[in-house]
């Protein structure tokens, strides 16, 4: 066993870069650092089996839920259960940087909604 950071996790990209270091990957739980740019987000989906819990590191997350919006900002978190459509945001002037933490993990396990 080894120290994991993005200098030697998994990288991967997502949307209109945005990136995504799988700094835990495994069968039963997913915990993935990442980075979304000003003006960056999510697509509106929702997850199956995956119960979410996103952590703020650096920057201002907004978190679309059940028609309401709310503001994380560095050291908090937001728990989103399975099913519920969510859509997060950065809607600042720097880049949001936070921790996605998935029991199970959610890739594979995603449904776009409108």
């Amino acid at each position: 066993m080894k120290p994991i950071s993005k200098q030697n996790a998994e990288h991967y990209t997502w949307g209109d870069a945005c990136d995504g270091w799988h700094l835990l990957k495994s069968p039963r739980l997913s915990v993935i650092q990442e980075r979304v740019p000003p003006g960056g987000a999510e697509t509106r989906h929702f997850h199956e089996r995956a119960q979410q819990f996103f952590y703020i590191l650096s920057g201002e997350a907004v978190m679309e839920m059940d028609g309401g919006e709310t503001v994380l900002k560095p050291g908090q978190g937001l728990a989103v259960p399975p099913g519920v459509s969510h859509r997060l945001r950065n809607r600042g002037n720097m880049d949001l940087i936070f921790l996605v933490i998935s029991a199970p993990p959610s890739h594979g396990d995603r449904i776009t909604t409108a």
